[in-house]
Order: structure tokens, then C-alpha cells, then sequence
């Protein structure tokens, strides 16, 4: 079985079977992946492309395998003003890792180092285990 493309899904639809995946594993192009139901998959996309917590692969008969985000072993980083939650992100991008930007917090993927590093800068970091949806650079298209 093939997948060719991906949609988003529509409120309320209910698709053949899910797949789990982390934000590595969600920047697909041409890939063996194997849904809940044990189902294997062969994704053939035209160009890579980063799927987001409901979105969908169609296959080539048109069921669908709904993408849900696995839960992340991430680091969260918090300081008391948004000043100095820039002057953080501004680190952070200078060594081009992969963040997930909110008002209140930066989410990373764990990293002994760059914890040291955030912790000497002022922030406060703490270990969480939760979706991880990373910003996307200035190039980046979803492709559906």
C-alpha cells in the first residue's frame, strides 16, 4: 500500500487507522512507516514535507491514517519577561536547534549542555514529556 499525499483532517472524520510520530519522524518524504493496526505503508511525496498533529496520509484507494504527535522527552525553558525570553530564543536559533516558541516558554529537546548553558543565562529549565511542535524555517512548506 501507498501513501501519495497527505490533507488535513476534517473536524469529525474518522479516518482507517493512526500513526504515532515524533517531529523527527513527522519530516517525511519517501518512507516505510506501520500504522497502530500493523498496517505497512510505503509514503512516496513528491517533495519532504513536516506533518502536524492531524494531518493525514491518503492511500491509494483514499482511507487515511490519521498523524498524531508522540509525547517528547523535551526540556522546558521559562524566565519571568518576555525580554528575556527573546534574548533566549536568540541563543537558541544561534545554535540552530529546534524550538517550539510560546508566549510564556521555549520548548527543546533535552540537552545536558544547552540546559547548562540556559540555566547560566537566567532561564529556568525543567524536563517535561509533551507534543513537540518546533517552529519551521523561513523556507519551509507544508506541501498538501
Amino acid at each position: 500500500m501507498k501513501a501519495t499525499h497527505t490533507r488535513r483532517l476534517r473536524p469529525g472524520e474518522k479516518p482507517f487507522d493512526q500513526i504515532v510520530l515524533d517531529a523527527e519522524t513527522r519530516h517525511v518524504r519517501r518512507k516505510l512507516l506501520t500504522a497502530q493496526s500493523g498496517l505497512e505503508f510505503l509514503v512516496d511525496l513528491p517533495l519532504a514535507i513536516h506533518l502536524e498533529d492531524g494531518d493525514a496520509f491518503v492511500l491509494e484507494d483514499e482511507r487515511l491514517i490519521a498523524v498524531l504527535a508522540d509525547k517528547e522527552n523535551l526540556m522546558e525553558v521559562t524566565v519571568p519577561d518576555i525580554a528575556n525570553l527573546a534574548k533566549l530564543a536568540w541563543h537558541i536559533g544561534n545554535r540552530h536547534l529546534e524550538a517550539q516558541i510560546e508566549p510564556t516558554r521555549i520548548l527543546l529537546k533535552r540537552d545536558a549542555i544547552i540546559s547548562t548553558m540556559l540555566r547560566q543565562l537566567g532561564a529556568t529549565v525543567r524536563e517535561v514529556k509533551e507534543k513537540f511542535h518546533p517552529e519551521h524555517g523561513a523556507y519551509h512548506g507544508h506541501g498538501h
